[in-house]
């Protein structure tokens, strides 16, 4: 029965994990020629994305489970307001998209903390949800960090 419940919560992991690598790659290619000096720190968060999306599955596989491979509902609707959003937005798209990742990582990482709260990982799975929280963190500051100083006016955002 804990078996049962760790590859649930693994499973919505997976799948959340599944939403920032659809959700970084809707995003690609929108903000480069406006914001370059991200493009490097982007790039990591979507090879971090794949990395975590592998130990999820692998650990998912490890308790006896069958990965759901797929975004949740709930990613894809939000991506397709995203984009309506966008088509009627007069502003500065690329600001409005560094929002959208900030919003992204914030979701992610309280379902992360959620998921560790919650108690119902195995011990093993705890140390690498922790570890993978704690990235998520890190990609969410930085971020965070950037659509607050672009929304300033200033050029260069540090990282």
């Amino acid at each position: 029965m804990e078996n049962d419940k760790t590859v649930t919560v693994l499973n919505d992991l997976l799948q959340i994990t599944n939403d920032r690598i659809a959700g970084f790659e809707k995003v690609e290619g929108k903000i480069w020629e406006k914001y370059p000096e991200i493009k490097k720190e982007y790039e990591r968060m979507i090879s971090q994305s794949k990395l975590m999306k592998v130990e999820l599955i692998d650990l998912i596989n490890m308790h006896g489970g069958n990965p759901n491979d797929t975004p949740t509902v709930a990613g894809s609707l939000h991506r397709t307001w995203i984009d309506v959003k966008n088509s009627f937005t007069l502003g500065n798209i690329e600001e409005s998209t560094l929002e959208n990742v900030v919003f992204g990582e914030k979701a992610a990482m309280e379902a992360y903390q959620k998921a560790l709260d919650d108690g119902n990982l195995s011990p093993d799975c705890h140390k690498i949800i922790s570890d993978q929280l704690n990235s998520l963190t890190i990609s969410y500051n930085q971020f965070k960090n950037i659509s607050e100083y672009k929304k300033d006016g200033d050029e260069g955002a540090p990282l």
